[in-house]
């Protein structure tokens, strides 16, 4: 039986990620800050673990309690919306903190194990935002164009010991928490100036055409777990299809 450990597993993409894996036989190890009952119904093949992946204590006690893994899902993250002008740098860095740090401290932390055992995937989680500029969105897209660009390096760099690098790229997915997880509410992101211009744009998000489900990322994840080409993206999502076809 493989085994995956998947970061920001309490809600959303994470969350449905781990569900598809364990009704498809793997041994699921659901990480999250902080873990609570009624999260997922009880079975034999799931454990929950406390893993804050900003802190590099709270990631090497979780990789020693998960012990040898299949494959990492960088899922973790925060969102970040508007003018950015108006955004503090202090949340700035939060959202590199989570959204790029702890992704790279995750890989960083997990290749020596895969490394020893000359296999392992590993799958970093990001965003349409990389498939196409979007206004609004700035440092958000900046936090995962990183990754996005340090995956395809990693890629080249890992696989002679036989490990797998991924992308999946998730659309806009509106019955996430995502809006709701942002450290700072978007109305106070959008200063007066910008009003005019932001409108429509946010008037467009509230009925977009093509949007993603949380069961298309989790399916993506499924199929970038188990591919063995040299395959690295997987966009997830009809709108996010639509957009790496359009790249």
């Amino acid at each position: 039986m493989k085994t995956i450990l998947i970061t920001g597993a309490s809600s959303g993409f994470g969350h449905a990620t781990a569900r598809l894996f364990l009704d498809r036989g793997w041994s699921v190890i659901a990480t999250m800050r902080q873990p609570r009952a009624g999260l997922f119904p009880d079975h034999p093949n799931l454990r929950l673990l406390a893993l804050d992946v900003t802190q590099s204590d709270s990631i090497a006690a979780a990789l020693a309690e998960a012990g040898p893994i299949d494959v990492l899902v960088n899922n973790a993250g925060l969102g970040m919306v508007g003018a950015y002008e108006a955004m503090p740098m202090a949340k700035i860095r939060e959202i590199f903190e989570v959204n790029t740090f702890g992704t790279l401290a995750m890989v960083q932390a997990a290749i020596p194990g895969m490394r020893a055992r000359r296999a392992g995937t590993i799958v970093n989680v990001t965003s349409s935002v990389t498939l196409a500029a979007m206004p609004f969105a700035a440092a958000y897209t900046a936090s995962k164009q990183a990754i996005q660009g340090f995956t395809g390096s990693l890629a080249h760099e890992l696989a002679p010991f036989g490990i797998h690098v991924r992308l999946v790229e998730p659309g806009y997915a509106p019955t996430t928490r995502f809006s709701s997880n942002l450290p700072v509410p978007v109305a106070q992101m959008i200063p007066e100036a910008y009003a005019d211009i932001a409108q429509p744009i946010f008037a467009a998000f509230a009925h977009p055409p093509l949007t993603t489900t949380e069961a298309d990322v989790a399916e993506a994840v499924w199929q970038a777990a188990r591919d063995t080409t040299d395959r690295l993206h997987y966009p997830a999502g009809a709108d996010a299809l639509a957009l790496a076809a359009a790249a």
